[in-house]
């Protein structure tokens, strides 16, 4: 047996500002509410009770938590949600104190339905608790769930219930590195084509193709959103944007209408080493300053960590490649992807587990192994990549200010992405077979140090910058 994961389980369209705290308990309620109704029970629920546990409850406020869960109890999805009705579901909800109850039924209900309990539950630090009461006060269902990470959800009781198909279903199974660099040289194939024939086992070509593409439109509106949006953002921290002012003096006098005129725009302007880091920087905060403002972004493989690898797949296409297409998009997310899924399954990919090595860490990773294969370098040179961008996050802490999505998360995305490009350029000069620590030795190292890190650097607020830097301050 092995664990399948699919880029698309790595590589999500939601809503920010975090995918553990936000996407992870919007879809909980979104599972919840489906459970009801296979247990013929939804029509009985009058009234619900909701307790955040953990780190949800520490930081849940910061991260929206509470309003992912009202939205998905809603009825609303996070990926085809319209960002503009967000708020105004929310302060319905918030003024009549009641709920339209997946969009179907009116039931009693306010924001303090939703209770913030410091306690950890023993499986995940992020943990809640949905209950639902009859007409008689009585309750009816009381489910658990897990946000795991990148979106990941697990339910109580189905913790040691992994992915899992058998070594038949797909022609590559991969736990390791090693596996995968072992199938790219017994069959002469690069890993996004390992990868793409692992998938058309889930869906044909045209759908990968479909899906592949909308990840990346995706990306590109948030780019070009962040990077035309000035102000301040909410929360309470006061964060200036920085990527309107920053795009303003790249892009100059360049004149364009709508983003593929943009891209060609970027392709013009003056690409000194100073300009590029520039560039570069500003494209990974645009995509996080629209994910702290609740904006639509692509997991990947967290929200956190969101800017990473848009950032540097637009670098290739805007400064190493005037000439790239589609084609080499859909390469670097198939590597990207796979990536991410052997942290995911041999480590974590959340912060509240990890720290942040396992959201911008990975994120690193997973960017630095795809450029390199775009770049040219072999899949051991990928995957060398991707083990020299963690070595360099390792012990990296999730010290969230205020519980919010901003300090120190939206720059750490700018230097994970600028770390991710020097990574894959040192491993392009270097001979993989003279590498000292292979991607799974790194993988397994992440996950020591993240068992050995105090919960205090967990994204629970109570450690490091969240701490020495105030409220106060800001």
């Amino acid at each position: 047996m092995h664990q399948f994961i699919s880029v698309f389980d790595m590589l999500k369209i939601g809503v920010g500002p975090s995918s553990s705290h936000t996407l992870g308990p919007w879809r909980a309620a979104q599972n919840w509410i489906q459970k009801l109704k296979n247990e013929n029970l939804f029509v009985e629920v009058n009234s619900i009770k909701v307790d955040l546990y953990g780190s949800l409850s520490l930081t849940g406020k910061g991260h929206a938590t509470d309003l992912a869960v009202a939205l998905g109890l809603s009825g609303t999805d996070p990926e085809f949600i319209p960002i503009d009705d967000i708020e105004g579901i929310i302060e319905l909800i918030k003024k009549n104190n009641k709920l339209q109850f997946d969009a179907t039924q009116t039931l009693d209900f306010s924001m303090s339905s939703i209770v913030f309990n410091r306690e950890f539950l023993p499986f995940h630090a992020n943990g809640l608790t949905f209950r639902g009461f009859d007409k008689s006060n009585k309750e009816i269902s009381t489910e658990t769930y897990y946000s795991i990470g990148g979106g990941f959800v697990i339910q109580e009781g189905n913790q040691n219930k992994n992915l899992e198909e058998t070594q038949k279903t797909f022609p590559y199974p991969i736990n390791k590195a090693v596996d995968l660099d072992r199938y790219c040289k017994e069959q002469q194939k690069s890993i996004s084509e390992i990868v793409f024939e692992n998938e058309t086992v889930l869906n044909s070509p045209d759908e990968i193709y479909d899906k592949l593409d909308n990840i990346w439109n995706t990306m590109l509106e948030c780019m070009y959103i962040g990077c035309h949006t000035e102000g301040i953002l909410p929360g309470g921290l006061n964060v200036k944007r920085r990527a309107f002012s920053t795009h303003e003096k790249l892009i100059k006098d360049t004149t364009y209408n709508g983003i593929e005129e943009w891209i060609s725009g970027i392709r013009g302007t003056e690409v000194k080493f100073r300009e590029i880091l520039k560039w570069v920087s500003c494209l990974a905060l645009a995509v996080n300053e629209v994910n702290a403002s609740l904006g639509r972004v692509v997991t990947a493989p967290t929200n956190g960590s969101a800017g990473v690898i848009p950032a540097v797949l637009m670098y290739y296409m805007v400064i190493e490649n005037h000439n790239a297409t589609i084609e080499h998009v859909r390469k670097f997310l198939l590597t990207a992807g796979e990536i991410g899924s052997l942290f995911k399954k041999n480590a974590t990919i959340s912060a509240a587990m990890g720290g942040c090595q396992a959201e911008i860490g990975v994120s690193s990773a997973m960017a630095a192994a795809a450029l390199t294969e775009l770049l040219g370098g072999t899949p051991s040179q990928c995957l060398e990549a991707s083990e020299i961008a963690m070595e360099h996050h390792l012990g990296l802490t999730c010290d969230p200010i205020g519980g919010l999505v901003q300090i120190p998360c939206i720059e750490r995305n700018a230097m994970g992405a600028i770390k991710a490009i020097n990574a894959a350029e040192l491993a392009l000069e270097r001979n993989p077979e003279d590498a000292v620590v292979p991607l799974d030795k790194v993988i397994e190292t992440m996950w020591e140090t993240a068992k050995d890190m105090n919960r205090n650097y967990k994204e629970t607020s109570e450690g490091g910058l969240a701490i020495t830097v105030g409220l106060a301050d800001c």
